[in-house]
């Protein structure tokens, strides 16, 4: 029997019961969601809810929640929850830096961060790049503000070495910020391997569903988490409290599922290394891959996404019209299996043939059997 705290607690456990309030006679175990742009406020400003914009008791058990997972057993740390993940990444970035800064972004990541770069040069920002693979983001730290990891990227699924580039951030007095999306907390903790905020989309994995918009920054309390709070506070970029409700509610499936859908993820992406073509087959998980030793180190699962490239573009439709179990759309980490030709959003850097496959919570062997069957169907 395991009588520690929650800090020593399977992730199972912890997820189930992660941001939970002191349980109260005849009340629910997890409050429904609050819809209040005001509350009474009665003389000095001073109790913890005062404005719908700046805090809302929902929003805070999801906070809670989501803080036990990316860093149990850490003191000083907090969460804020942002209406998606794009508010959550621009919270960070656009509060921290100030014209003349410098940042460093990864050039292979997620499809958004052009439009990032663009707009923080625009306020004169510096913004270098390296590619995620091989820690190249060493080579241009000197003088940055920031430096922003995508691990594993999306959707090439390379991996950095968090310690290392952490360490070698703050030794040069940059913060260190890890987007966790395609991980989740129960894959990789980045606060426990010395990244300063874990910024991640709640659209994906960590709610799984494909139907809420959520976005969350965790980070050491202090300045710079009060900086991305004050952002969020002008901006407005907050999460509806239906939406957070529903996000906490998720979160007790999410050891389950993030362990079923990283096994399937493997069985998949087995199938395809072992095809009779050579598909260019890309998953943390495999021994073989690129990334699995940095991998292997600082992760604890290794994701549900799979990434391969088929010869043509119109083999990869065809690929993708042939699927039976798997739907044709973007995002991923839900428990409907989906995936879509990359290329046709013209943001990535990727072959025309590049698939992105996000493994659902399917039963292994069928989603194996589709995968096999429309890789031969695609081909005649």
């Amino acid at each position: 029997m395991n009588d520690a705290g929650p800090a020593a607690q399977g992730d199972d456990t912890r997820a189930v019961r992660a941001g939970l309030p002191e349980p109260v006679k005849y009340e629910p175990t997890l409050p429904g969601p609050v819809f209040a742009a005001h509350f009474h406020l009665p003389g000095e400003p001073t109790g913890p809810y005062t404005y719908g914009r700046d805090e809302n008791p929902t929003w805070t058990h999801l906070e809670r929640a989501i803080g036990e997972l990316e860093a149990p057993g850490l003191d000083g740390v907090e969460t804020l929850a942002f209406a998606s993940g794009m508010a959550a990444v621009s919270a960070v970035l656009f509060s921290q830096l100030r014209a003349g800064d410098a940042v460093v972004l990864p050039s292979d990541g997620y499809q958004a961060l052009p439009l990032v770069r663009t707009q923080l040069e625009s306020y004169g920002i510096e913004v270098r790049t390296a590619p995620t693979g091989g820690d190249a983001q060493l080579d241009v730290l000197d003088g940055a503000r920031l430096l922003w990891i995508e691990t594993p990227s999306n959707p090439g699924l390379d991996v950095c070495d968090i310690r290392r580039l952490a360490e070698a951030a703050h030794a040069r007095g940059a913060l260190v910020a890890v987007d966790n999306t395609l991980a989740t907390p129960l894959g990789q903790r980045p606060l426990h391997l010395g990244a300063d905020f874990a910024v991640a989309s709640g659209t994906k994995q960590l709610t799984g569903h494909g139907d809420i918009l959520l976005g969350y920054v965790t980070g050491r309390a202090g300045g710079a988490m009060t900086a991305v709070r004050r952002w969020r506070k002008i901006v407005g970029a907050i999460p509806g409290p239906m939406e957070a409700w529903l996000a906490h509610r998720s979160l007790a499936t999410l050891a389950l599922r993030a362990e079923r859908q990283s096994a399937t993820a493997l069985a998949v992406a087995e199938t395809l290394r072992d095809w009779p073509e050579d598909l260019g087959v890309r998953y943390p998980g495999l021994p073989d891959d690129p990334s699995h030793t940095v991998a292997a180190r600082q992760m604890r699962r290794y994701g549900c996404v799979v990434s391969f490239t088929l010869p043509t573009r119109a083999r990869a439709e065809r690929f993708l019209e042939a699927l039976r179990l798997v739907d044709d759309a973007t995002s991923f980490g839900g428990v409907r299996s989906t995936a879509e030709r990359r290329g046709r959003w013209g943001g990535d850097a990727v072959p025309e043939g590049f698939v992105r496959l996000s493994v659902g919570a399917e039963d292994p062997e069928d989603l194996v059997a589709d995968v096999r069957r429309a890789l031969r169907e695609s081909a005649e």
